[in-house]
């Protein structure tokens, strides 16, 4: 009865271990698909981060520039030199001159 009880104890013992080997890959299998997923996020955020910055750039520059069209237009804009500035409707013709052709 012993010897049969200790195999019955070494059978149990080889499927604990069996079954913790494979709990175990599972685990590690786990943990690197989502570490695998949280490299490709970050990946995708860099990429984005890397286009906004350049997006940032863009209109950065683009603000400048339309500061400076400003600038320049408010040296010759009629209604700004005009001595009525509290009127509150234009004259036409000093309006048209200050749109775009």
């Amino acid at each position: 009865a012993y010897v049969f009880q200790s195999h019955e104890e070494d059978d149990r013992k080889v499927r604990r271990r069996e079954k913790n080997r494979v709990a175990a890959q599972r685990s590690r299998k786990k943990q690197t698909q989502k570490a695998d997923k949280l490299h490709e996020e970050y990946e995708c955020l860099e990429q984005e981060n890397t286009s906004l910055k350049r997006e940032i750039g863009k209109l950065t520059d683009e603000m400048k520039h339309l500061s400076e069209v400003l600038k320049d237009h408010e040296k010759i804009c009629p209604l700004l030199h005009c001595t009525m500035n509290f009127v509150t409707i234009p004259r036409p013709d000093a309006l048209s001159s200050c749109l775009p052709r």
